[in-house]
């Protein structure tokens, strides 16, 4: 079966796992991801720092080998749409996600509830293998299903 893109947003994700949190976040937010079971669907909650909450479904396709290249489409869902899709069963991640807008990229840095630092560079439609020096990378886990949101969530 092929994929359309047609109304789809192609993801060319890097991962790394990091030591540290580098100098210059300019914003953070917390993030609930709801897994729905035996999809690949994720229901997702965004709470900004300024109060705002977002909400939307998500539907990932991957495109190649591996977590790297996705097509991502979204909708954005109102209060009654989210308690309604919140009955389905879900692994549940929760994490703060940093965004650092530095030497020309736009890094966001996901902290998870034990820590654990995952970096992750959309490369969109240029590939690249540059790795800025100010991300503290322990390793690359670009291609490593363990370091994908799907495996990190937990039963609810």
């Amino acid at each position: 079966m092929s994929v359309s893109l047609k109304y789809a947003v192609v993801e060319r994700e890097r991962r790394y796992l990091l030591a540290t949190l580098p100098e210059g976040v300019t914003s953070s937010s917390e993030i609930l991801d709801r897994y729905v079971t035996g999809t690949r669907l994720r229901l997702r909650e965004v709470r900004e720092n300024d109060g705002t909450v977002i909400r939307k479904l998500g539907h990932k396709v991957r495109l190649t080998e591996g977590p790297a290249e996705v097509a991502c489409t979204n909708f954005y869902l109102n209060d009654a749409e989210w308690t309604a899709l919140l009955a389905l069963p879900a692994r549940l991640l929760r994490k703060k996600r940093h965004l650092i807008h530095r030497d020309g990229l736009v890094v966001a840095i996901d902290e998870h509830e034990d820590g654990t630092l995952v970096a992750e560079i959309d490369d969109r439609e240029s590939p690249s293998d540059f790795v800025p020096e100010w991300l503290d990378v322990v390793r690359d886990v670009s291609n490593d299903e363990d370091w994908t949101g799907a495996r990190l969530a937990r039963s609810s």
